[in-house]
C-alpha cells in the first residue's frame, strides 16, 4: 500500500472516529437510541479500517507493529476501539464506551500526525496542511452549531415575551413553539461542543507541528477553551434542572457573544491564528 494511500486512510480513520465520538457525546446526554445506533456503526468503520492497516503492515513488515512508540500508540488506540465495541455490544455500558473512544481518538490524532510521523513521510507537507484543514473545517462546524443555538434562543426570548405581553399575532404563526426552540437550541449546543473538542484537540496537534516556541497561553487558544468551558457549563447546568426556560436562553445568547469575541478579536490578537 503506497504512502499516499496510508495517508488517506488515517486520516479517514480519524475524520470517522471524530462523528463517531460525536454521536456518543448526544447519546450520552439525550439518550437518544439512534445517536447511539450511528455511533456505534461509525466507530465500527472505524475498528475495520484500524484492523486492514494492521494486517497489510503485519504483511509488510512480516511482525507484529509494536516495536517502535508510534507503532504501540497505534496499536494500543485498536485496542481501544476494540473494547469500546466489545462493552457496547456485551455489557451496554454508555459511559466508559464514550470515555474510551475519546481517550483512542486523541492516540489515534497522536500517532497520525506526530511529529515524527510526518518528517518521515514522504507526504509530510500535505500532511500538516491537511491536518489544518480538518481543524478548521471542525472549528467552523462547531461555529455554526453554536449559532443554530443562539438563533432558537433569540426566537425563544422573542416568543416568551410576545406570550408574556399577550401580543400574538398571524404574523409569529410560522415561528416554533417555547418547546421547539428551547429543544433546537440544547440539541445544538450539545452536538457543538464535541466538535470544538475534537477542533481543539487537531488545532493543538497542528500548532505543536508547526509553530516554533508555542505558547499554550495564546489568547486564541484560552479563549477556545473558555468557550468550551462555558457550554459544557451550562449544558450541565441544565440536566441538573437548574438553568432552563428563558434564563437558560439568555445564558445561551451570551455564550454565543464569547464565540464571537473568540473568533475575531481572539484571532486578531493570537500569535499564529491569522487571517491571509
Amino acid at each position: 500500500m503506497t504512502d499516499l494511500a496510508m495517508t488517506r486512510l488515517h486520516e479517514a480513520i480519524v475524520v470517522l472516529y471524530a462523528i463517531g465520538i460525536i454521536f456518543y457525546f448526544v447519546d450520552y446526554l439525550k439518550k437518544d437510541a439512534k445517536s447511539r445506533r450511528i455511533a456505534f456503526w461509525f466507530v465500527s468503520v472505524v475498528w475495520i479500517l484500524q484492523s486492514v492497516f494492521l494486517i497489510v503492515y503485519i504483511i509488510q513488515t512480516h511482525r507484529f507493529p509494536i516495536l517502535t512508540l508510534f507503532e504501540g500508540i497505534y496499536f494500543y488506540s485498536w485496542l481501544l476501539v476494540s473494547i469500546s465495541i466489545l462493552l457496547h455490544c456485551v455489557y451496554r455500558a454508555d459511559l466508559p464506551v464514550f470515555f474510551i473512544n475519546i481517550l483512542g481518538f486523541i492516540f489515534m490524532v497522536i500517532h497520525t500526525f506526530a511529529p515524527n510521523q510526518v518528517a518521515q513521510s514522504p507526504v509530510g507537507e500535505n500532511l500538516v496542511s491537511e491536518l489544518l484543514f480538518i481543524h478548521v473545517m471542525f472549528a467552523i462546524l462547531s461555529y455554526v452549531a453554536f449559532s443554530l443555538s443562539f438563533v432558537f434562543s433569540t426566537l425563544y426570548v422573542i416568543l416568551y415575551n410576545v406570550l408574556k405581553k399577550k401580543k400574538w399575532t398571524k404574523q409569529w404563526t410560522r415561528l416554533p413553539s417555547l418547546g421547539q426552540a428551547e429543544s433546537s437550541s440544547n440539541w445544538a449546543m450539545v452536538i457543538g461542543i464535541p466538535i470544538l473538542f475534537i477542533s481543539l484537540i487537531l488545532g493543538f496537534m497542528w500548532a505543536y507541528i508547526t509553530v516554533d516556541n508555542l505558547n499554550v497561553f495564546d489568547v486564541k487558544i484560552i479563549g477556545s477553551f473558555i468557550t468550551l468551558f462555558v457550554y459544557c457549563t451550562i449544558v450541565l447546568l441544565n440536566r441538573r434542572d437548574q438553568l432552563h426556560s428563558i434564563r437558560l436562553a439568555w445564558v445561551n445568547i451570551c455564550a454565543f457573544l464569547l464565540v464571537i469575541i473568540n473568533f475575531f478579536l481572539g484571532s486578531s490578537l493570537s500569535g499564529f491564528h491569522f487571517w491571509y
